[in-house]
């Protein structure tokens, strides 16, 4: 499939089929499963420059077509690219007088990818990551510090910050993408700031005082995920990738502490009770999962 641009490139029936296979090998190792989210429904949603509700529409391809050795003849997508992506920073210029140093640090931005090298063809590809912050902490019974054991399953229940996404309105983990030249670190500490505690809109001397509080817990984070990730978004030539930490307040002491309000791309903030029934956007129940395994919490 042709792409005239290096930034995020939504395209028809991401990450699926490409009549000239010109992308990632390594994604033909993933399961099909895998693929959901970047496949269905069929088309995608987004807004125009004047902000008007707009949608693309993807081919349907069926599980046993999915891999890039699979013969499919129809498939055809259209190239497409969201005004927004246009606009942001994080976004590469277009393609057509340069060539991206691919699966290499090429200046102040990190083209590898977690899963190991990718497929280029001719001048395309592309790799976008993103930092996913997990807070949690054990939910506590009402009026008291005691922590509440799920009756069925005899295991401490956990809690996580999640907010609901302006776009989708879809409960998800906060976090977005990392800037140019910018640590992954930085930008956890960051995108957790402006969608769970509203930094946009406060002032230097409060954002000062909630950084110096962010940064201190954030200190103890683990990193539980690095890679691919099934995501709406996803495409031929583009894909979401992140790198997922945990930031677990064992005694619920610290969090509390935080001023947590729904900010920048969030509408809404609660802590979310884990179970095995939890919807998230993307992939992000998956990642919900290795939590709860590490910290042996209900499902």
């Amino acid at each position: 499939m042709e792409s005239n641009s290096s930034y995020w490139v939504i395209k028809e029936n991401w990450l699926i089929k490409n009549k000239t296979q010109s992308n990632t090998n390594y994604l033909l190792k993933m399961s099909r499963n895998h693929h959901v989210k970047c496949r269905y429904p069929n088309d995608y949603i987004y807004r125009d420059e004047s902000g008007k509700s707009r949608s693309i529409v993807r081919l349907k391809v069926p599980n046993i077509d999915c891999s890039w050795d699979d013969e499919f003849d129809i498939y055809d997508p259209i190239t497409f690219t969201a005004p927004f992506v246009l606009k942001a920073a994080w976004a590469d210029p277009p393609l057509e007088d340069r060539t991206p140093k691919w699966n290499s640090i090429d200046g102040k931005v990190d083209r590898r990818s977690g899963e190991g090298k990718y497929r280029i063809q001719g001048n395309i590809c592309l790799n976008i990551k993103g930092p996913d912050p997990i807070v949690t902490r054990w939910k506590r019974k009402e009026g008291s510090n005691e922590i509440e054991i799920h009756p069925n399953s005899g295991k401490k229940v956990l809690q996580f910050v999640g907010i609901k996404r302006k776009d989708t309105g879809e409960w998800a983990l906060p976090g977005g993408m990392v800037d140019p030249g910018e640590k992954v670190n930085i930008t956890v500490r960051r995108e957790f700031m402006e969608e769970a505690m509203n930094s946009t809109q406060g002032t230097p001397e409060e954002n000062a005082q909630k950084e110096k509080m962010v940064e201190r817990f954030f200190s103890k984070g683990v990193e539980i995920y690095r890679g691919y990730v099934d995501d709406p978004r996803n495409t031929d030539n583009a894909w979401m990738e992140t790198t997922a930490f945990l930031f677990h307040d064992e005694d619920g002491k610290e969090i509390a502490e935080f001023d947590l309000k729904a900010g920048d791309d969030a509408v809404d903030l609660k802590w979310i009770d884990i179970s095995g029934s939890i919807e998230l956007y993307a992939s992000h129940s998956d990642l919900i999962r290795r939590v709860v395994k590490l910290k042996d919490a209900h499902w």
